[in-house]
């Protein structure tokens, strides 16, 4: 699907305020891609769709990965908000023609995975440092990017943890997992 299209599919299906952040998220993969050397058409494809399904309600969701045969965990039956990544996943396969790798970023930006893709990386970071979001350690972070990308993912899960922990909130174990894997493999 041509850009133009897509990004007029995604903006129907999203409130005006959602839209205004996925269209700012496409705007920074796509600067984040240049300078990664990464295709940019594809980054800006994936920032774009990358939280199509945030606005489904949670009962629809949990009846979308029903239905869809999706696979989830118990965190993520307690907290149906966590299931627009795996739902965005799905709808970009199958409705927006994304390839597989393309779909796992969606799937991917919210909690992290397992052997992040530079894809999955550039929306990870795109999706906390668009420019809308305001962020006070904005800075700090373009520092981490421009030294090593790996260093700027790992800064973001750890700040996510961090406010999990401080909500006394569940966690979902695909961000520790994403978390072990990048020390462990990463350019740390």
């Amino acid at each position: 699907m041509k850009l133009e299209k897509l990004i007029e599919n995604v903006k129907k299906r999203l409130s005006e305020k959602r839209f205004y952040h996925s269209y700012c998220v496409m705007e920074r993969a796509v600067e984040i891609a240049k300078k990664m050397g990464y295709d940019e058409q594809i980054a800006a494809k994936v920032g774009i769709a990358h939280d199509i399904a945030k606005e489904i309600p949670n009962e629809e969701k949990l009846k979308y990965v029903e239905e869809n045969n999706i696979k989830i965990d118990e965190i993520e039956r307690e907290n149906p908000g966590l299931l627009h990544a795996k739902i965005g996943q799905d709808i970009a396969i199958k409705e927006l023609g994304f390839t597989k790798e393309m779909a796992q970023a969606i799937r991917a930006h919210t909690t992290g995975i397992e052997n992040m893709s530079m894809l999955d990386k550039i929306l990870f970071i795109a999706d906390r440092t668009s420019k809308e979001r305001g962020f006070s350690d904005i800075e700090y972070l373009n520092q981490l990017l421009n030294d090593n990308i790996d260093k700027a993912v790992l800064y973001i899960i750890d700040k996510k943890i961090i406010l999990q922990i401080e909500k006394k909130a569940s966690m979902h174990p695909d961000s520790i997992i994403a978390r072990n894997w990048l020390i462990k493999n990463g350019n740390i």
